[in-house]
């Protein structure tokens, strides 16, 4: 990616709204989401959240829209995280077990092709898009280093196993209130 002004953390601290930065360029986030992006992100984070509740996990955390610093030109804000043992309080300093992220028009292309790559390299476990045009969940799992895709899920039951704290998300639950 090659812009034609670079930034760094130290820029992003200063900007109002929104952003991410990738590789020293600047990403306005939409506007906030539809209602439904935003019931989808929480609907996950609660349900994460009551799993964790359920194991002996206290290093381990559910977060959502929560800065990802990954280097000094590159900090993202996924919409929901699990991760384990980070004592950072202003971003994560260390790669999330997993990370949702919830598709929306204007950033579909940044999180299946950039944020992918990104996620893929810093070797995050578990990386999920969610669709919610189509009430689909797409899982990948890093294998020798690469992203596997474990399937579309759209009423099943998905168990993030390998982690710090394995979790188990039932996507039929998750997408109910949407289904007619």
């Amino acid at each position: 990616m090659c812009a034609i002004e670079y930034y760094t953390y130290e820029d992003y601290l200063h900007w109002e709204g929104k952003w991410e930065l990738i590789e020293g360029s600047p990403y306005a986030m939409a506007p906030s989401p539809m209602r439904i992006h935003q019931n989808l992100s929480m609907e996950i984070a609660f349900r994460l959240k009551e799993e964790l509740e359920n194991k002996e996990c206290e290093e381990c955390e559910i977060l959502s829209e929560f800065d990802y610093k990954i280097s000094n030109d590159t900090i993202v804000r996924p919409d929901v995280v699990l991760t384990c043992k980070e004592t950072n309080e202003h971003y994560l300093t260390k790669a999330p077990q997993i990370i949702f992220e919830v598709i929306s028009p204007s950033t579909a292309k940044r999180d299946e092709v950039y944020k992918f790559a990104l996620y893929e390299a810093e070797k995050v476990q578990y990386f999920a898009l969610v669709y919610p045009d189509d009430l689909k969940a797409k899982v990948y799992k890093l294998k020798d280093g690469k992203y596997d895709k474990e399937g579309d899920f759209t009423q099943e039951k998905y168990l993030f196993d390998g982690t710090e704290c394995d979790m188990q998300i039932d996507f039929k639950k998750v997408f109910q209130r949407y289904r007619k």
